[in-house]
């Protein structure tokens, strides 16, 4: 039964269904499960429902132990009368700063009678790559993908008898207090509202949580804190470290990201209880509190990007710099400490792809208790790849499938689902395995060298990827803005700007204003999967600098595809030994930067100074007569900017790179076969 604010969203809903649409999307082929499974979990998501109605309590207050009031919309399955059902239910918690009014809009869109069943077929098989813009195709998908009913409330989830609880997080949508931005007391209210809904009458004290980005985050760190009645996390497009991932991916401002998300949040949770002000319960705590912060962190972005010089670095920015402030401390997640089943959905161009597959392979259960899936997404086109033939389930009937087993203890094959399922670049299929990084990689050193390899006619500098070091030589390179059309200028702005294929799938325009180091052309299918590590011989001609390198997936034509990406500023190459990986050769496979002020080191000026970048893992196969290339720039507008003091020390000069065979460049490479290199 729907009330008047269901009425309300409904006609508001009208004016946000193409944006809801061109939120996400689906796309896959090969099944990586060879019993079928993702066609079972189809089949029982979308069949008629044991309760053919959804009963909506709006705004419940949940008071935590400091006092604040949460507000909640709860969903629960109702018979024929509208009402509902008497008999407890597993119960799904989802926790948003997307405001539940938002989670209502795109709910009652999508129950729009026959809507989905008209649109499903239509977005999943709209394709714009033939007019160059297949990320517009991937942007429609999110409806039949699944990703659309995991942000927002899924009503055959619901009338499959689940309760679903939609928490506006504090201090945002109708809840009271302050935005802390995952801080500690923000954490604290996982587990309170886990408990809370686990001693309702409608529920039987089984609890799981969903939700995507921000809601998956928060799943973990609920989880990692053990509240008894949590019993499954179903988290998509999570993280674990919330500078490294986003807000300061290499000791960079994510400026790609960063002000439009904060601009979203803080905007909408400005917006009033409009039904309380007509009906005279408007709550004053809650204004009162959206007065004392109504723009939650732009003094740190603004900060961020106006001091002028390290010395003067204001109070509001320093936590951000400081590696043992509660703020940044509360960043770091603890996957480790999760004891409960987890499904992790990501993407190999995600604004979380370094740490999704590290929070999958640090949670402690046994292996059918745990799975992962990256997809060929962007932020914002989570789900692109699933549920077409060959594919992944949607996410929605994954997720359906995951709570049935662990909730509802129903026997249906969701724990001997493949481990792992990945989208395997180059050859653009489906893959499974038994882990990620794959199996049977062994890490190879390639050598940046100076010598031509005649595949980079139009890169400002065409070198060689090889075996052995080559001559010594100084190769230069001066920031530029041909990053503006690059596959990671998509991903730092999580896929909301559509950039036409010549840019996400082709990255010779970029390497016009970069250095290229490409391989001899590989004589078998060669795998690489796992974290990759780039280790520089550099010279500034200032006290800092930038560096960013890319993996690429060089085609007979020419095409260089980028597969992934890393980068550090070069003051802040530090590395903290006791949390980064190395091969038996004692090179990094994943060197990890302390990213803090204490620890950083400004460069002398015309002296060579090593730096070591961790590059995102991912997983492809290069083809025979394909190549490996790596690609250098000394800047990444617009995914990240350099912090203002940094960016003035480094004074946007040329930078060096030192081919020389005393002290190399290279990448080491997990591959899991003989290249013929």
């Amino acid at each position: 039964m729907i009330t008047h604010r269901g009425r309300l969203a409904a006609l508001v809903a009208a004016v946000v269904v193409f944006a809801g649409a061109v939120a996400s999307a689906p796309v896959g082929q090969a099944s990586p499960n060879a019993e079928g499974l993702d066609a079972q979990f189809v089949a029982t998501h979308s069949a008629a429902q044991q309760y053919p109605n959804i009963f909506i309590e709006w705004d419940v207050p949940i008071t935590m132990s400091d006092g604040t009031v949460l507000k909640a919309n709860v969903y629960h399955p109702a018979g024929a009368d509208g009402q509902p059902i008497a008999a407890p239910t597993p119960t799904i918690v989802n926790m948003t700063p997307y405001t539940k009014l938002v989670s209502n809009v795109a709910d009652s869109t999508l129950s729009v009678p026959g809507l989905s069943e008209l649109l499903n077929p239509v977005l999943a098989n709209l394709d714009f790559s033939p007019f160059g813009f297949s990320s517009l195709s991937d942007m429609l998908r999110i409806v039949p993908g699944g990703a659309a009913r995991t942000f927002a409330v899924d009503r055959n989830l619901i009338r499959s008898g689940y309760t679903q609880v939609v928490v506006d997080v504090r201090g945002t949508g109708f809840s009271q207090g302050t935005w802390q931005v995952f801080g500690e007391r923000e954490q604290l209210d996982g587990p309170e509202v886990v408990d809370w809904a686990a001693k309702q009458g409608w529920s039987n004290g089984k609890i799981g949580m969903s939700g995507v980005s921000y809601s998956g985050i928060n799943q973990v760190q609920t989880a990692q804190r053990h509240p008894e009645a949590l019993k499954a996390i179903f988290p998509i497009v999570p993280g674990s470290d919330l500078i490294r991932d986003v807000a300061a991916p290499g000791g960079n401002l994510g400026i790609g990201f960063i002000p439009m998300w904060l601009l979203a949040v803080n905007g909408a949770k400005l917006l009033p209880d409009m039904v309380s002000i007509l009906t005279g319960t408007f709550d004053s705590v809650w204004l009162a509190d959206r007065i004392r912060d109504p723009f939650t962190f732009f003094n740190v972005l603004i900060a961020a990007l106006s001091t002028p010089t390290v010395d003067q670095i204001p109070p509001e920015l320093a936590p951000i710099l400081d590696d043992d402030s509660p703020l940044r401390t509360s960043w770091i997640g603890k996957p480790d400490q999760v004891r409960v089943p987890t499904f992790v959905y990501g993407g190999w161009h995600d604004l979380f792809t370094h740490t999704t597959p590290q929070i999958y392979n640090a949670v402690d259960v046994p292996a059918e208790q745990k799975k992962l899936v990256m997809d060929d997404i962007y932020h914002i086109t989570l789900s692109s790849g699933m549920g077409q033939p060959g594919g992944p389930a949607p996410l929605d009937a994954l997720q359906r499938a995951w709570f049935d087993k662990w909730l509802k203890g129903i026997d249906n094959g969701i724990d001997r689902y493949d481990p792992v399922a990945l989208w395997q670049q180059g050859s653009e299929q489906w893959t499974s395995d038994v882990s990620f990084p794959r199996p049977g990689m062994e890490y190879r050193r390639m050598y940046l060298d100076g010598a031509s390899s005649g595949t980079a006619p139009g890169a400002r500098f065409d070198g060689s990827l090889v075996t052995e070091p080559g001559a010594a030589q100084r190769v230069s390179i001066e920031p530029g803005l041909t990053t503006l059309c690059s596959r990671d200028a998509a991903r730092g702005m999580a896929g909301l700007l559509p950039l036409p294929d010549v840019c996400l799938k082709d990255a010779r325009i970029a390497e016009s204003a970069g250095l290229t180091f490409t391989s001899a052309p590989v004589t078998g299918p060669t795998r690489i999967s796992g974290s990759i590590a780039a280790h520089l011989n550099t010279v500034l001609d200032a006290t800092d600098g930038y560096w960013t390198v890319t993996v690429n997936d060089v085609a007979p034509d020419g095409r260089s595809t980028v597969w992934t990406q890393g980068q550090v500023m070069a003051s802040l190459r530090a590395v903290d030994e006791s949390k980064s990986t190395r091969s038996p050769n004692g090179d990094y496979t994943e060197p990890f930067p302390f990213l803090t002020l204490d620890s950083r080191q400004p460069v002398v000026p015309g002296e060579p100074t090593t730096v070591d970048i961790s590059i995102r893992g991912t997983d492809g196969v290069l083809l025979p007569g394909h190549r490996l290339r790596v690609d250098v720039f000394p800047s990444n507008f617009p995914s990240v900017v350099p912090l203002r003091p940094l960016l003035n020390e480094s004074g946007l000069k040329t930078q060096h790179l030192e081919l020389d065979p005393a002290r190399p460049s290279w990448v080491n490479i997990p591959l899991g076969a003989d290249p013929g290199w």
